[in-house]
């Protein structure tokens, strides 16, 4: 350990977790070809909300059965169109091992108060016991990537082939940075401002043929806010998924998305998405492998993530003094990064253990990450020296 300035700075110092870095040499004139001032339901703007919907079913390999509609109000209101919508008709496994897995228990026991909710957890830093989800009979909601724990599934063989119920996916740290098993899942989110580093306000929502057979077979007992309505007369309404959005979208943040979208073709599609972020995750893990003072929040190594690594501080000094001397270091740590311009945003989510999380996303650069871990280094010096000063005054 060196308490020497790094010479090395991450060219670009942007590892939030959400809204992620822009895609490497994006500039304002990637919008240029917006289509500002105009209805977004005139046929100029109806193309590039269709354009925007044809490279995602591109890039992230959308069965061609499978509809995809941008909706309103991030993951978010992706997430909750699918649960008002679907939910009710069968029992439903619910799955929490984070904050936003939380969140969607917290709307289905709290909100929706359906009768049959069985809630399945684990703590940060672990998945759930996979083996007592019933996907066969019951409908299953849960994240593919905790993005406030850093664990995610490994992969889908867990969900029943000859399923009845749908699997409902929260998707929106792992898409375009993890392949999802489509056959598997009948509903999964996202937003492009995560993994594709896009600008925020919309959520993509994916359905198969059996949820759009449940939105037309099944009426909930509930009152359906208009914004969340995808059926009119016992039918889909097609037009959702093919860029007549339910509300008006910001057509700057769409060309955005088209051009992080038009990035990813360019660097391979979805495999080389999935290879950058697993080089970027590599790069940081390798560090956190000979590093004694920090650790992988995530325990297994099989589940751990590569785009929302979270990391705790283990340095027995430290974690002695007990959990708030722990957050206090580790946020002064983050501090001090962002002072120093190299690292912005990376003090772990405000429910999540207290620690670091840094996003190795697809969008971020292989070496900023490299570059980063020596400034970390320096950070975690200086932060235990300054407080080794203080308790020796």
């Amino acid at each position: 350990m060196t308490a020497d300035r790094p010479k090395v700075r991450p060219r670009a110092p942007h590892f939030s977790s959400g809204p992620c870095a822009k895609r490497p040499g994006w500039t304002l004139d990637a919008l240029k070809d917006a289509v500002l001032g105009r209805s977004h339901r005139a046929k100029l703007g109806k193309s590039r909300l269709k354009l925007a919907i044809d490279l995602t079913r591109e890039v992230l390999e959308v069965p061609a059965d499978y509809r995809i509609g941008i909706v309103p109000a991030s993951d978010t209101g992706a997430v909750e169109m699918a649960l008002w919508s679907m939910l009710g008709a069968r029992p439903v496994d619910m799955l929490a091992w984070e904050s936003f897995g939380e969140g969607w228990v917290t709307d289905v026991v709290k909100q929706l108060k359906l009768p049959d909710a069985r809630v399945i957890k684990a703590p940060y830093g672990d998945l759930p016991d996979l083996a007592e989800v019933d996907t066969r009979t019951r409908d299953v909601v849960f994240t593919w990537n905790g993005t406030t724990s850093g664990v995610r599934v490994p992969d889908a063989d867990w969900i029943a082939a000859d399923r009845q119920g749908l699997a409902i996916c929260d998707a929106t740290s792992a898409a375009f940075a993890q392949r999802l098993d489509w056959p598997k899942l009948d509903v999964v989110t996202y937003s492009w401002q995560k993994a594709l580093g896009g600008e925020a306000a919309h959520g993509i929502l994916i359905l198969s043929p059996r949820a759009v057979q449940r939105l037309e077979s099944y009426v909930p007992a509930w009152p359906m806010p208009k914004i969340f309505r995808m059926t009119k007369g016992g039918k889909l309404v097609e037009g959702i998924f093919q860029g007549e959005t339910i509300n008006t979208p910001s057509m700057l943040c769409v060309e955005d998305y088209v051009d992080a979208l038009r990035w990813a073709k360019a660097e391979g599609g979805l495999a080389g998405l999935v290879a950058r972020s697993d080089r970027n995750a590599r790069a940081l893990l390798d560090w956190v492998d000979r590093t004694p003072w920090i650790a992988n929040l995530a325990r297994d190594p099989r589940n751990a993530s590569n785009t929302s690594v979270c990391l705790v501080i283990a340095d027995p000094e430290v974690t002695a003094a007990g959990p708030e001397a722990v957050a206090g270091f580790a946020k002064e740590l983050a501090a001090l990064l962002e002072q120093e311009g190299v690292a912005f945003d990376i003090g772990s989510y405000r429910d999540a253990p207290a620690g670091l999380r840094i996003w190795c996303g697809a969008t971020v650069e292989a070496a900023d990450i490299q570059a980063l871990t020596g400034w970390l280094d320096w950070a975690y010096a200086q932060v235990k020296a300054k407080r080794a000063a203080a308790k020796a005054a």
